[in-house]
């Protein structure tokens, strides 16, 4: 289904994205990063705040780190303050590209079973479908971000992909 450059590529879109999602948001200040915009997870905080915990979970499952400590539906305050979820980000998006090259074509074909504390029922599905859904889910939420990003008057540059990052062979 995917190959390892695949996995690599889109760890460095993911980062270049946050990088430049994060910066915007930055500019903003923080009521205008605060204001309930009526989006899913509320502010343009919020869906960062909950991309952060969704990126640290799918990495739980598939480095073996640390999961979130508090359930999905909590995901959009996790980290509070502001200044803490860029460095949560940044801190993040590195564990993310070291994963990205160990990632090879076996583990891809592999499989992995995990408790779903969302759907309250065990799971199990291909590594190469769920990094297809991991890097899907990033792109989701940034997209919401960065409609809320631009909505409050702030620009992030590029975002399609062959703009932003070169494609790593592989």
């Amino acid at each position: 289904m995917i190959t390892p450059g695949y996995v690599r590529t889109m760890a460095a879109y993911n980062a270049e994205m946050n990088r430049r999602l994060y910066a915007a948001a930055d500019r903003l200040g923080e009521d205008a990063r605060r204001a309930d915009r009526g989006a899913f997870w509320g502010s343009i905080h919020g869906t960062l705040c909950h991309l952060v915990w969704g990126d640290t979970m799918w990495m739980s499952r598939f480095d073996g780190g640390a999961k979130p400590d508090v359930p999905q539906r909590a995901s959009a305050g996790w980290v509070r303050d502001w200044a803490a979820l860029a460095a949560a980000r940044l801190a993040l998006d590195a564990r993310i590209a070291a994963w990205a090259e160990r990632v090879d074509a076996g583990w891809l074909a592999g499989e992995l079973v995990w408790m779903s504390g969302s759907v309250g029922r065990e799971l199990r599905a291909g590594h190469g479908f769920l990094v297809t859904h991991f890097f899907n889910h990033q792109t989701h939420h940034r997209g919401q971000a960065h409609a809320l990003i631009t909505a409050a008057g702030e620009a992030t540059g590029d975002t399609d992909l062959m703009l932003v990052v070169d494609e790593v062979a592989g």
